[in-house]
Protein backbone atom coordinates (compact mmCIF):
# COMPACT_ATOMS: atom_id res chain seq x y z
CA UNK A 1 0.00 0.00 0.00
CA UNK A 2 2.82 2.12 -1.20
CA UNK A 3 0.35 5.35 -1.80
CA UNK A 4 -0.46 5.58 2.00
CA UNK A 5 2.92 7.14 2.41
CA UNK A 6 2.25 9.85 0.06
CA UNK A 7 -0.32 11.20 2.59
CA UNK A 8 2.45 11.29 4.93
CA UNK A 9 4.32 14.00 3.61
CA UNK A 10 3.15 15.47 2.82
CA UNK A 11 2.43 21.09 1.32
CA UNK A 12 -6.49 47.12 1.68
CA UNK A 13 -9.71 49.04 1.12
CA UNK A 14 -13.16 47.41 1.35
CA UNK A 15 -12.72 44.32 3.27
CA UNK A 16 -13.70 41.96 0.40
CA UNK A 17 -11.26 44.02 -1.95
CA UNK A 18 -8.59 43.10 0.43
CA UNK A 19 -5.92 39.75 0.10
CA UNK A 20 -6.17 37.43 2.98
CA UNK A 21 -2.30 36.39 4.62
CA UNK A 22 0.74 38.07 3.93
CA UNK A 23 1.36 37.95 0.09
CA UNK A 24 -1.91 36.96 -0.76
CA UNK A 25 -0.88 33.44 -0.61
CA UNK A 26 -0.35 31.45 2.20
CA UNK A 27 1.59 28.08 2.74
CA UNK A 28 -1.89 25.92 1.14
CA UNK A 29 -3.10 25.30 -2.29
CA UNK A 30 -6.27 24.24 -2.84
CA UNK A 31 -6.65 20.28 -3.42
CA UNK A 32 -2.95 19.50 -2.62
CA UNK A 33 -2.90 18.46 1.06
CA UNK A 34 -4.64 14.97 0.61
CA UNK A 35 -3.13 12.22 -0.76
CA UNK A 36 -4.49 8.30 -1.72
CA UNK A 37 -4.58 6.43 1.86
CA UNK A 38 -4.14 9.58 3.80
CA UNK A 39 -5.52 8.36 6.82
CA UNK A 40 -3.19 4.93 7.00
CA UNK A 41 0.58 4.92 8.62
CA UNK A 42 1.40 1.46 7.85
CA UNK A 43 2.18 -1.17 10.42
CA UNK A 44 5.68 -2.27 9.14
CA UNK A 45 9.20 -0.47 9.21
CA UNK A 46 10.75 1.20 5.84
CA UNK A 47 11.69 4.36 4.81
CA UNK A 48 9.84 5.91 1.91
CA UNK A 49 11.64 8.52 -0.45
CA UNK A 50 9.42 10.61 -2.36
CA UNK A 51 9.56 13.69 -4.83
CA UNK A 52 6.77 15.90 -5.83
CA UNK A 53 6.13 18.37 -8.34
CA UNK A 54 3.47 21.72 -8.08
CA UNK A 55 2.18 24.14 -10.42
CA UNK A 56 0.84 26.94 -9.51
CA UNK A 57 -0.71 29.96 -11.74
CA UNK A 58 -2.83 32.40 -10.26
CA UNK A 59 -3.74 35.52 -9.46
CA UNK A 60 -5.29 38.43 -7.72
CA UNK A 61 -7.23 41.13 -9.67
CA UNK A 62 -6.25 44.90 -9.45
CA UNK A 63 -8.92 45.83 -6.86
CA UNK A 64 -7.47 43.88 -4.40
CA UNK A 65 -5.01 44.86 -2.41
CA UNK A 66 -2.08 42.82 -0.90
CA UNK A 67 1.06 43.06 1.42
CA UNK A 68 3.99 42.00 0.32
CA UNK A 69 6.15 42.41 2.86
CA UNK A 70 7.36 45.94 3.45
CA UNK A 71 4.94 47.03 0.41
CA UNK A 72 0.98 47.02 -0.75
CA UNK A 73 -0.18 46.59 -4.08
CA UNK A 74 -3.14 46.28 -6.04
CA UNK A 75 -3.19 42.67 -7.44
CA UNK A 76 -0.61 40.21 -8.25
CA UNK A 77 0.28 37.50 -11.23
CA UNK A 78 1.76 34.32 -9.45
CA UNK A 79 3.56 31.73 -10.94
CA UNK A 80 5.19 29.48 -8.53
CA UNK A 81 7.05 25.35 -9.23
CA UNK A 82 7.20 24.37 -5.60
CA UNK A 83 9.57 20.68 -5.66
CA UNK A 84 9.51 18.78 -2.74
CA UNK A 85 11.96 15.89 -1.72
CA UNK A 86 10.62 14.33 1.06
CA UNK A 87 11.72 11.54 3.52
CA UNK A 88 9.50 9.49 5.69
CA UNK A 89 10.30 6.62 8.46
CA UNK A 90 7.60 4.24 9.89
CA UNK A 91 8.25 3.23 12.85
CA UNK A 92 7.03 -0.70 13.03
CA UNK A 93 5.90 0.26 16.55
CA UNK A 94 2.19 -0.83 17.03
CA UNK A 95 0.74 0.67 20.80
CA UNK A 96 -2.63 -0.08 21.35
CA UNK A 97 -3.79 -0.33 17.36
CA UNK A 98 -1.55 2.92 17.10
CA UNK A 99 0.94 2.81 14.40
CA UNK A 100 3.50 6.13 13.66
CA UNK A 101 5.86 7.49 11.39
CA UNK A 102 8.11 10.73 11.33
CA UNK A 103 8.62 12.64 7.72
CA UNK A 104 10.91 15.36 6.72
CA UNK A 105 10.65 17.58 3.52
CA UNK A 106 13.46 20.04 1.91
CA UNK A 107 11.38 21.69 -0.93
CA UNK A 108 12.73 24.15 -3.38
CA UNK A 109 10.22 26.94 -5.52
CA UNK A 110 10.73 28.65 -8.36
CA UNK A 111 8.87 32.14 -7.79
CA UNK A 112 7.92 34.58 -10.44
CA UNK A 113 5.53 37.56 -9.15
CA UNK A 114 3.84 40.64 -10.91
CA UNK A 115 1.84 43.14 -9.78
CA UNK A 116 -0.93 44.73 -11.95
CA UNK A 117 -0.54 47.73 -13.65
CA UNK A 118 3.52 47.67 -13.24
CA UNK A 119 2.79 49.05 -9.67
CA UNK A 120 5.55 47.07 -8.53
CA UNK A 121 9.18 45.49 -10.66
CA UNK A 122 8.37 42.26 -11.30
CA UNK A 123 10.21 39.37 -9.52
CA UNK A 124 11.61 35.83 -10.18
CA UNK A 125 13.23 33.27 -7.87
CA UNK A 126 14.43 29.72 -7.50
CA UNK A 127 15.57 29.60 -4.38
CA UNK A 128 15.00 27.22 -1.00
CA UNK A 129 11.36 27.40 0.59
CA UNK A 130 10.88 26.59 4.15
CA UNK A 131 11.89 23.10 5.67
CA UNK A 132 8.90 21.16 7.24
CA UNK A 133 8.75 18.18 9.50
CA UNK A 134 5.88 15.53 11.07
CA UNK A 135 8.05 14.60 14.61
CA UNK A 136 5.14 12.00 15.02
CA UNK A 137 2.30 10.88 12.95
CA UNK A 138 0.23 8.31 14.71
CA UNK A 139 -2.35 6.23 12.82
CA UNK A 140 -5.50 3.75 13.81
CA UNK A 141 -7.61 1.28 12.33
CA UNK A 142 -11.28 2.05 13.46
CA UNK A 143 -12.74 -1.19 11.25
CA UNK A 144 -11.38 -3.38 8.50
CA UNK A 145 -12.39 -0.34 6.04
CA UNK A 146 -11.73 3.05 7.94
CA UNK A 147 -8.66 4.38 9.02
CA UNK A 148 -7.51 7.66 10.95
CA UNK A 149 -4.29 9.44 11.51
CA UNK A 150 -3.25 12.44 13.45
CA UNK A 151 -0.42 15.08 12.72
CA UNK A 152 1.47 17.83 13.86
CA UNK A 153 3.33 19.45 10.62
CA UNK A 154 5.77 22.05 11.66
CA UNK A 155 7.34 24.48 9.20
CA UNK A 156 10.45 26.16 9.91
CA UNK A 157 11.95 29.46 8.35
CA UNK A 158 14.56 28.64 6.70
CA UNK A 159 13.74 29.39 3.32
CA UNK A 160 15.45 32.45 1.38
CA UNK A 161 13.27 35.80 2.45
CA UNK A 162 13.24 39.30 1.92
CA UNK A 163 10.50 41.46 2.67
CA UNK A 164 11.47 44.23 -0.25
CA UNK A 165 10.99 41.52 -3.02
CA UNK A 166 7.97 39.82 -3.96
CA UNK A 167 8.70 36.86 -4.90
CA UNK A 168 10.36 34.89 -1.78
CA UNK A 169 10.32 31.06 -1.00
CA UNK A 170 10.17 31.80 2.14
CA UNK A 171 7.41 32.95 4.71
CA UNK A 172 9.40 34.07 7.82
CA UNK A 173 7.06 32.51 10.17
CA UNK A 174 7.07 29.15 11.53
CA UNK A 175 3.58 27.38 10.81
CA UNK A 176 2.53 24.83 13.16
CA UNK A 177 -0.31 22.19 11.54
CA UNK A 178 -2.67 20.07 13.70
CA UNK A 179 -4.40 17.41 11.57
CA UNK A 180 -6.50 14.68 11.00
CA UNK A 181 -6.77 12.62 8.13
CA UNK A 182 -9.77 9.64 6.84
CA UNK A 183 -9.61 7.02 5.21
CA UNK A 184 -12.91 4.72 3.90
CA UNK A 185 -12.45 1.75 1.71
CA UNK A 186 -14.92 0.09 -0.26
CA UNK A 187 -12.98 -3.39 -1.36
CA UNK A 188 -16.62 -4.86 -3.00
CA UNK A 189 -16.24 -2.00 -5.66
CA UNK A 190 -12.21 -0.80 -5.25
CA UNK A 191 -13.28 2.48 -3.97
CA UNK A 192 -11.18 5.35 -1.78
CA UNK A 193 -12.64 8.22 -0.02
CA UNK A 194 -9.89 9.70 1.66
CA UNK A 195 -10.81 13.34 3.67
CA UNK A 196 -7.70 15.96 5.04
CA UNK A 197 -8.24 18.62 7.31
CA UNK A 198 -6.02 21.00 9.21
CA UNK A 199 -5.59 24.40 10.48
CA UNK A 200 -2.33 26.37 10.32
CA UNK A 201 -1.37 28.63 13.02
CA UNK A 202 1.46 31.10 12.02
CA UNK A 203 3.87 33.27 13.98
CA UNK A 204 4.50 36.93 13.66
CA UNK A 205 6.79 37.83 10.64
CA UNK A 206 9.68 39.76 12.69
CA UNK A 207 10.55 41.59 9.73
CA UNK A 208 7.48 43.08 8.90
CA UNK A 209 5.48 42.55 12.36
CA UNK A 210 2.74 40.96 9.96
CA UNK A 211 0.59 38.03 12.06
CA UNK A 212 -1.06 35.79 9.50
CA UNK A 213 -4.36 34.43 11.27
CA UNK A 214 -5.38 30.87 11.24
CA UNK A 215 -6.55 29.35 8.02
CA UNK A 216 -8.28 26.42 7.87
CA UNK A 217 -7.43 23.80 4.94
CA UNK A 218 -10.31 21.05 3.74
CA UNK A 219 -9.25 18.79 0.92
CA UNK A 220 -11.10 15.61 -0.59
CA UNK A 221 -10.12 13.03 -2.74
CA UNK A 222 -12.30 9.90 -4.05
CA UNK A 223 -10.74 7.28 -6.41
CA UNK A 224 -11.75 4.37 -7.94
CA UNK A 225 -8.62 1.64 -8.38
CA UNK A 226 -8.28 -0.90 -11.68
CA UNK A 227 -6.68 -4.48 -11.40
CA UNK A 228 -4.07 -3.03 -13.58
CA UNK A 229 -2.84 -0.81 -10.68
CA UNK A 230 -4.16 2.80 -12.78
CA UNK A 231 -6.65 4.72 -10.76
CA UNK A 232 -8.92 7.92 -11.68
CA UNK A 233 -10.86 10.32 -9.60
CA UNK A 234 -11.42 13.48 -8.52
CA UNK A 235 -9.73 16.21 -5.74
CA UNK A 236 -11.56 18.93 -4.43
CA UNK A 237 -10.56 21.67 -2.01
CA UNK A 238 -11.88 24.69 0.26
CA UNK A 239 -9.22 26.87 2.08
CA UNK A 240 -11.08 29.82 4.46
CA UNK A 241 -8.82 32.37 6.77
CA UNK A 242 -10.67 31.85 10.04
CA UNK A 243 -9.77 35.67 10.93
CA UNK A 244 -7.98 38.90 10.31
CA UNK A 245 -4.19 39.38 9.75
CA UNK A 246 -2.78 41.63 12.08
CA UNK A 247 0.12 44.08 11.90
CA UNK A 248 1.14 47.45 10.31
CA UNK A 249 0.43 46.66 6.47
CA UNK A 250 -2.45 44.43 7.37
CA UNK A 251 -4.08 47.24 9.10
CA UNK A 252 -3.60 49.32 6.20
CA UNK A 253 -5.22 46.87 3.77
CA UNK A 254 -8.41 45.46 6.19
CA UNK A 255 -6.61 42.26 6.81
CA UNK A 256 -9.48 40.60 5.43
CA UNK A 257 -10.44 36.95 5.48
CA UNK A 258 -10.59 35.00 2.02
CA UNK A 259 -11.54 31.87 1.35
CA UNK A 260 -10.71 29.73 -2.46
CA UNK A 261 -12.68 26.32 -3.63
CA UNK A 262 -10.99 24.24 -5.89
CA UNK A 263 -12.31 20.91 -7.93
CA UNK A 264 -10.54 18.70 -10.69
CA UNK A 265 -9.88 14.82 -11.71
CA UNK A 266 -6.74 12.70 -10.60
CA UNK A 267 -5.36 9.92 -12.09
CA UNK A 268 -2.36 7.62 -10.72
CA UNK A 269 -0.83 4.33 -10.94
CA UNK A 270 1.13 2.01 -7.89
CA UNK A 271 2.70 -1.21 -8.56
CA UNK A 272 6.48 -2.68 -8.48
CA UNK A 273 9.85 -1.94 -10.31
CA UNK A 274 11.56 -5.01 -9.45
CA UNK A 275 11.04 -6.13 -5.90
CA UNK A 276 10.48 -1.97 -4.89
CA UNK A 277 6.66 -0.84 -4.39
CA UNK A 278 6.41 2.21 -6.88
CA UNK A 279 3.38 4.85 -7.13
CA UNK A 280 2.67 7.55 -9.20
CA UNK A 281 0.10 10.28 -8.94
CA UNK A 282 -1.28 13.09 -11.31
CA UNK A 283 -3.65 15.59 -10.19
CA UNK A 284 -5.46 18.92 -12.03
CA UNK A 285 -7.06 21.30 -9.89
CA UNK A 286 -9.45 24.30 -10.73
CA UNK A 287 -10.15 27.15 -8.29
CA UNK A 288 -13.59 27.86 -9.37
CA UNK A 289 -14.51 30.34 -6.22
CA UNK A 290 -12.14 33.04 -4.48
CA UNK A 291 -12.12 35.88 -2.32
CA UNK A 292 -9.38 37.68 -1.26
CA UNK A 293 -7.05 34.81 -1.94
CA UNK A 294 -5.70 34.25 -5.61
CA UNK A 295 -7.63 32.18 -8.06
CA UNK A 296 -6.08 30.19 -10.72
CA UNK A 297 -4.90 26.38 -11.14
CA UNK A 298 -2.57 24.08 -9.97
CA UNK A 299 -1.01 20.74 -11.48
CA UNK A 300 0.71 18.24 -8.91
CA UNK A 301 2.80 15.09 -10.22
CA UNK A 302 4.17 13.36 -7.40
CA UNK A 303 6.00 10.04 -7.14
CA UNK A 304 7.09 7.65 -4.24
CA UNK A 305 9.32 4.06 -3.94
CA UNK A 306 9.80 2.42 0.07
CA UNK A 307 12.13 0.47 1.28
CA UNK A 308 12.45 -1.88 4.08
Amino acid sequence: MTDSLLAILCVAGMTQNSSATETGVGRPITGQQVTPYGGIVPPNSEWIVSWATIYYDGSLSASKKVSTGNQITGGLDYQVVYTIANLVKTWGVNLGGWNFASSIGVPVQYSNASSFNGLLRPDSATQFADLFFAPVIAGYRLSPTDYTALSLQIYAPTGAYNPDRIANAGQNTWTFTPGIAYTRLFPSNNLELTINYGVEFYTTNSATNYHNAAVSVLDVLALKRFRSGWSVGVVGGWIQQLGNDTGPTADLIGGAKGYSLGMGPTIGWAGKIGKTPVSANLRWVNEFSAKARPSGNAVQLSLSAAFE
